[in-house]
């Protein structure tokens, strides 16, 4: 352990919008909380900005041009910070034994491999990195529960569901049936519905990356915005919490709110419904994962219940909204079907991004994927890792032939 006698605490996705907001509630509290290590894909002007707020002892690029980039720049101010690249090293920071908390908010399925690292050497984890419990639950819930790690989820509406639930799956934050404990009966995972979803599927077809990347509540980087607007991202969420908490999907119901202040509700058989409300800024729900079990100050303004002149909860229209269905089946399915969706997924975003193929198609690939794949067992992280390879070849042979179908979107 290091000199600090508090959480010594390693930031995966430093740069990214939960690395920025968790840095800032870190500094607010600096007798509390000490940043160990940054981590980060390729910002290396960002992070050297970190490194020279917060001092870090570590900071980890996965980019090595960056790395060498951000080594010569903190040379130049004689920062005592060692710079870092390459995965093994990445996963050998996760598990130092100075590393007390390890946010994980690295996006997509690369942040899989450092948050499987820290369930298995006992670590403290926020968990932001949904994609790590939708394509291994069951192994990194195993290596939690093995390992006496921890999982605090710090997305907004899980977090609001953990708060909702009772006080005694709180403590201890393994994994249950809730629905058999019988007390609960129902979660309802909130959803803002992103910016199209009183769109018509006519109107759907036509949407650029740019009117996709305009979320009209939250903050936040471009893959998980465009999930947001195709709805994946809710699908995503409804895997995880199904990991997180022990339930089936039928036990979950989405529902969209499009205010945002609703985070999640949980109803219990004596028709009592407990909902968290927060404004929506990432900061309270980081702030209640470092202080767990405890609270603290999160810099933010809290809401004035005045103001809520109304607030207003609609079904999600399943027909313009696929996501949701495969996400389900997914679940259902079992074994690699989860990974396989994600992994089509991120592809068919990318080529979204890229305008390779029209919003409406990014679901299309990843049924097709779903459907055309097989889904094998999971035994450890290679059946993981080859059904990813899989599902992302796939994805890009399908991208292709939309490409032919729709060559409109790549002038």
């Amino acid at each position: 352990m290091n000199e600090h006698t508090g959480q010594s605490i390693l930031v995966l996705g430093s740069t990214g919008s939960v690395g920025i907001n968790t840095l800032d509630v870190i500094q607010q509290h600096p007798e509390t909380f000490k940043v160990l290590a940054l981590a980060a894909n390729q910002n290396n002007k960002l992070l050297y900005e970190q490194c020279r707020s917060h001092k870090p002892r570590y900071a980890h690029l996965a980019c090595p041009k960056a790395a060498t980039q951000l080594q010569q720049q903190l040379k130049t101010v004689n920062s005592p910070t060692q710079v870092l690249t390459g995965e093994d090293k990445l996963i050998s920071l996760v598990a130092d034994k100075s590393v007390d908390t390890v946010v994980s908010a690295i996006v997509g399925a690369a942040g899989l491999p450092p948050t499987l690292a820290a369930a298995q050497t006992g670590k403290r984890i926020l968990l932001a990195n949904k994609e790590s419990l939708v394509i291994a639950g069951e192994l990194l819930t195993k290596a939690t529960q093995n390992n006496n790690a921890v999982l605090l989820p710090i997305d907004s509406e899980h977090n609001a569901i953990f708060q909702c639930l009772p006080s005694s799956h709180q403590r201890t934050l393994a994994p249950k049936e809730l629905s058999k404990t019988g007390h609960v009966k129902k979660v309802f995972l909130t959803a803002s519905g992103g910016p199209f979803w009183k769109l018509s599927s006519q109107e759907l077809d036509k949407v650029t990356p740019q009117q996709a990347l305009a979320h009209p509540v939250w903050s936040m980087g471009p893959k998980i915005s465009i999930d947001s607007a195709t709805m994946m991202n809710k699908g995503l969420e409804l895997i995880e919490a199904c990991w997180l908490f022990g339930l089936q999907p039928d036990d979950i119901q989405v529902i969209i709110h499009p205010q945002g202040v609703v985070h999640s509700m949980v109803e219990y058989i004596d028709g009592a419904i407990i909902a968290q409300m927060a404004p929506s800024d990432l900061r309270v729900m980081i702030s209640h994962g470092l202080s767990w079990p405890q609270r603290t100050r999160s810099g933010v303004t809290p809401l004035d219940p005045l103001s809520l002149t109304h607030l207003q909860f609609y079904p999600p229209d399943s027909h313009k909204f696929p996501s949701l269905r495969l996400a389900r089946q997914a679940m259902i399915t079992g074994g690699t079907a989860p990974a396989i969706l994600n992994a089509a997924n991120e592809e068919a975003v990318c080529a979204f991004l890229k305008q390779r193929i029209g919003f409406t198609q990014i679901v299309e690939v990843v049924e097709k994927c779903l459907t055309s794949l097989a889904t094998n067992t999971v035994e450890d992280l290679s059946d993981i890792l080859e059904a990813d390879a899989q599902a992302r070849s796939a994805a890009q042979q399908t991208i292709k032939h939309c490409e032919k179908r729709y060559p409109c979107m790549s002038c």
